[in-house]
């Protein structure tokens, strides 16, 4: 992959900023709005110091909300990966394996396996485990599945002749797993693991049911302290919403950074 300049950087924020500019005019609508008996922005306007205050607490969750995602999908990607190699061997056992993993995991709610994980693992298993290693676990356990058939479809959806062409300069099943066919399929997969890992920031926000102080569990806060759930949730979706679009536009221009150097390499 070719070096990332500064000038592909800052044409890509120009670029992200074009399309979600609307999102800025509706951040100030708090400000335009002013109040009345339903309408209580100043909880949120920047522009008085409770205001401002009370939206610097709502953001002071980004960071562990990022930290979540984050860890649980890099935990998920390496564990999918894992779990979706057995499920290519021709080994009966190993499928079977890999089919049962998936079913079983996938099937119970993010938000039963994120209660189950905090308040039942420790007695199951006689262990100590923190709010943010429980919410990262059980997301991880979660997505792992899901990741594991995305590897899947889009090993198998590489060419058999690429296997052939690996075993005629005598590739191992590591080595051509490794160096011809992960590589092709990762770049086929991207877009579908860029949409896991969105799903990933927004599964984040069940995680305050344990207590986790991130974006949604700081709202609730808020929102008991000042009775405005209106003017205070509809920030928190603002905050959702534009941390989506930035994950999602890094997505695409890492997707067409691989097409156009696998373009450049053919």
């Amino acid at each position: 992959m070719s070096r990332i300049s500064t000038t592909d950087i800052a044409a890509l924020m120009t670029r992200f900023w074009k399309s979600t500019r609307w999102i800025a005019l509706l951040a100030l609508v708090p400000i335009l709005s002013g109040c009345s008996d339903r309408w209580g922005w100043y909880v949120v306007n920047p522009t008085t110091p409770s205001g401002w205050t009370n939206l610097t607490f709502l953001m002071s969750g980004l960071w562990y909300t990022i930290l979540l995602s984050v860890t649980a999908i890099a935990i998920s990607v390496v564990l999918g990966l894992l779990i979706a190699l057995p499920g290519l061997s021709k080994n009966p056992l190993l499928r079977a394996f890999n089919r049962i993993y998936v079913e079983v995991v996938r099937a119970p709610p993010i938000l039963v396996l994120i209660l189950w994980v905090y308040y039942g693992l420790p007695q199951a298993a006689d262990i100590q485990i923190s709010v943010f290693w429980a919410g990262v676990v059980a997301l991880a356990l979660s997505d792992s599945a899901f990741e594991a058939e995305i590897y899947r479809a889009g090993i198998q959806s590489i060419d058999k002749g690429q296997y052939e062409a690996a075993q005629t300069i005598s590739l191992g099943y590591t080595d051509t797993m490794r160096y011809v066919i992960l590589p092709q399929a990762i770049r086929r997969i991207l877009p579908a693991m860029g949409n896991q890992f969105v799903y990933m920031l927004k599964m984040s926000s069940l995680v305050s049911v344990i207590g986790m102080q991130e974006l949604t569990r700081k709202a609730n806060e808020l929102v008991t302290a000042e009775y405005r759930p209106l003017e205070i949730y509809s920030i928190l979706v603002l905050e959702y919403l534009v941390l989506i679009l930035v994950v999602s536009a890094l997505v695409r221009w890492l997707e067409r950074r691989l097409t156009a150097d696998e373009a450049r390499s053919k």
